[in-house]
């Protein structure tokens, strides 16, 4: 499901549905974007984790950006309608090494519906995402949120489908094809297994599957929208978040939208369990959205997007232990700032943030030192 910017004005969507043994057609390899690295003096002192904070990407909506096994490379989601990608296309770009390198953006997915959630696979030879391009070409519409009372809401598309891409984005391999949403994929440290959501039981849940898409087991079973689940360090646990409704009017109401393929994602909270679903437990209880989690490279603490503190649109990062104690706030922008994932060795972090963007909607990719 999409794990888009809650709340705010910006489009940051996903997507599935691919088709083996396709690639790119002439004109969509040249629609390749180049941007360059600069640092960014951190206007935040209390962000005392993070040290020489820079900026990835310029321009347009930029989100889910991850880390490839060797920690060289990242895949990341990009909207601009002015270098024509109307909503969500999948790209990856190697690091620069030094300040005065480029950092090019090269487009891995069709160019064609709407993609989301890319990540590596072991060998950072392929890449896993999901997309809609099989179902159409254009971008699937948007929930008309004014006919539902103006209530934000993530659309579901049932058109999205997992599929396994080259660099050069020639799709290999198409895991899920149904008519169901398959989405919000990603892979073990082990490299060995995906975990993904998906609605094929008639609900929104987490599911793992082998890589080449056998071996399917349902995670979680109990009624809410489970989605955006990672593996822990050593590949024994998920981190996930989670709406649980719990009133017969929530679970009604849950009920009524899921029935028009929508999710309104304003009250969530984090859960971990062990990759077979046992051993469920609730880390965050702070009410409003608490989103975006990760493993910190302990295993022992999660880092996670949250507006529990502000009650609107204002998102920071904040750190917790397993057992929801040790609340931390790590990020302190005004804006929005989210989808941390720590680097393979624990040394630095990517996020998604508005800062930095002269007060206009653009959200860009950050990667930063991480500060124990």
């Amino acid at each position: 499901m999409p794990r888009s910017a809650l709340f705010l004005p910006i489009t940051i969507a996903l997507a599935g549905c691919g088709t083996t043994d396709s690639s790119h057609d002439p004109v969509s390899e040249q629609l390749q974007v180049t941007q360059y690295l600069t640092f960014e003096d951190n206007a935040y002192p209390q962000e005392t984790h993070l040290r020489n904070v820079r900026q990835l990407t310029f321009g347009g909506d930029n989100a889910e950006a991850y880390w490839s096994f060797d920690g060289m490379h990242v895949t990341l989601q990009r909207t601009h309608d002015g270098n024509g990608f109307p909503c969500d296309q999948i790209f990856w770009g190697e690091l620069p090494s030094a300040t005065d390198t480029t950092f090019t953006l090269r487009l891995l997915s069709t160019g064609l519906g709407r993609t989301t959630c890319s990540y590596f696979l072991s060998g950072d030879d392929r890449i896993l995402y999901a997309s809609t391009h099989l179902s159409d070409s254009l971008c699937p519409a948007e929930p008309d949120r004014a006919a539902m009372g103006g209530r934000y809401l993530w659309p579901i598309y049932n058109s999205y489908d997992i599929f396994i891409s080259t660099l050069d984005g020639k799709i290999v391999k198409q895991l899920t094809d149904n008519d169901f949403y398959d989405a919000e994929a990603t892979v073990s440290p082990k490299g060995d297994l995906i975990v993904f959501t998906s609605n094929r039981s008639g609900d929104l849940q987490l599911w793992t599957m082998n890589l080449d898409g056998s071996d399917l087991h349902q995670v979680t079973h109990e009624l809410g929208y489970d989605g955006g689940a990672f593996f822990s360090p050593d590949g024994s646990k998920l981190v996930f978040r989670t709406s649980r409704p719990k009133t017969e009017e929530e679970q009604q109401d849950y009920r009524d939208l899921l029935s028009k393929g929508l999710v309104a994602p304003a009250d969530m909270e984090i859960y971990v369990c062990n990759v077979d679903g046992s051993d469920m437990q609730q880390v965050t209880n702070l009410g409003n959205a608490n989103w975006a989690p990760f493993f910190h490279p302990s295993g022992e603490k999660i880092i996670f997007a949250s507006n529990h503190a502000s009650g609107g649109r204002t998102f920071n990062l904040f750190m917790i232990n397993l057992d929801g104690t040790g609340l931390e706030q790590i990020t302190y922008d005004s804006q929005f700032d989210a989808f941390p994932m720590f680097s393979p060795d624990g040394k630095r972090i990517l996020f998604s943030s508005n800062r930095n963007n002269g007060g206009t909607r653009e959200t860009n990719v950050f990667v930063a030192d991480w500060v124990e």
